[in-house]
């Protein structure tokens, strides 16, 4: 089985794993770290963050594994993949659309599919509607606050601009979401 402790990126997750020697092999015997990777892992995800910002994706990671809260969790880079993800498409076709996370943290201004669409999407499918969605966005502009509670959206944080103040924002979420809310069964 994979590790998901030291999930950023699907890519890290397949690098770390053939460093670790948690090679799978595929049904000809081959040796791959990309085989299986979806059977075994995106079952499991508690956090999707959904965010293009390199450095803000390593930053929210780094502030929810602090409290013992990243380890069930997948970075997509836009909101393409995160569709994917959710609605159990293209390389994650594997899993099943069900078992969703406990929360998406998500961007909006992404390529490809922007948050707004997003999060329309995952409110407009019976299957997805109840899933918590978290806005972690650089912008406070008033039309995108107001299209996303109307679309929502659970949650709508502004990312703090200072470190310290980010890595409080990011884990106090992760605690909330993960340990306090008592979601729908």
């Amino acid at each position: 089985m994979f590790l998901t402790y030291e999930v950023t990126t699907i890519e890290t997750l397949l690098i770390l794993n053939s460093k670790q020697g948690n090679i799978v092999k595929n049904k000809n015997n081959n040796t791959n770290p990309f085989i299986n990777l979806h059977n075994s892992m995106n079952n499991e995800i508690e956090i999707l963050l959904v965010e293009d910002n390199i450095s803000d994706a390593e930053m929210t990671i780094r502030a929810l594994k602090k409290n013992n809260l990243g380890h069930k969790m997948l970075h997509v880079k836009d909101g393409e993949e995160a569709l994917e993800f959710i609605f159990a498409t293209g390389k994650y076709s594997e899993r099943t659309v069900e078992n969703t996370p406990k929360v998406v943290l998500l961007d909006l201004k992404m390529p490809k599919v922007n948050g707004i669409e997003v999060l329309q999407k995952i409110r407009a499918d019976g299957r997805t509607t109840k899933i918590p969605i978290v806005v972690l966005t650089s912008s406070n502009e008033d039309p995108d606050i107001q299209e996303c509670y109307r679309l929502g959206v659970n949650s709508y944080v502004v990312k703090p601009v200072q470190f310290e103040k980010f890595i409080k924002a990011v884990s106090e979420l992760g605690l909330y979401w993960l340990l306090v809310n008592q979601p729908p069964k």
